[in-house]
């Protein structure tokens, strides 16, 4: 193919390689392989390229792709059976600002990160895969292989974890003023 599909492969790699770099590294709690497993997810998608626009929901085929990538990895080169999201190392969350953003105070946005970096590991993946990454509540529990009662109740966990340390460090007039 030409020129066109590398520029496309380009920006792929550009609005997924991070969130799927999280993902992989939350299974295989290795910076150096989860960034190759990052690159083996853009080689199958640069070798499947031609069969792409069958796929009805690609950020969620990419995820699933990542995650089966990883756990062949530990299949292969670990021997361990099961990934315990609880035990997940995973790196600093930092949400990308957007100029939307910028309305809310640098110290709001330090405290949502600090609340969110505070989550338990399997809370804060999922809170992640929802509210950042947008998959629905069924994706996210068919991708780490919960019930989709769980996925609800971890975002809720961590919605009213996130909001309690918001509200903790906001200034007293704003509390008063409510």
């Amino acid at each position: 193919m030409g020129c066109d599909d590398e520029i496309a492969l380009k920006i792929l790699y550009d609005c997924y390689a991070n969130k799927f770099f999280l993902l992989a590294y939350a299974i295989v709690k290795s910076k150096e392989i989860a960034e190759e497993i990052v690159g083996d997810v853009f080689i199958k998608i640069w070798k499947k390229r031609s069969s792409l626009k069958n796929i009805e929901n690609f950020s969620f085929y990419m995820y699933v792709m990542t995650k089966n990538i990883s756990k062949s990895y530990l299949r292969k080169y670990s021997h361990k059976k099961h990934i315990d999201l609880d035990d997940a190392a995973l790196p600093y969350y930092q949400i990308d600002t957007t100029p939307e953003d910028l309305m809310i105070t640098r110290e709001i946005m330090d405290r949502i990160n600090k609340g969110i970096n505070e989550l338990p590991p399997k809370c804060r993946i999922i809170f992640k895969l929802v509210k950042e990454d947008g998959l629905k509540y069924k994706e996210v529990a068919e991708l780490l292989h919960l019930h989709i009662k769980t996925v609800e109740n971890q975002v809720g966990i961590a919605l009213k974890k996130i909001n309690m340390v918001v509200r903790l460090h906001l200034p007293k007039q704003i509390h008063s003023s409510k």
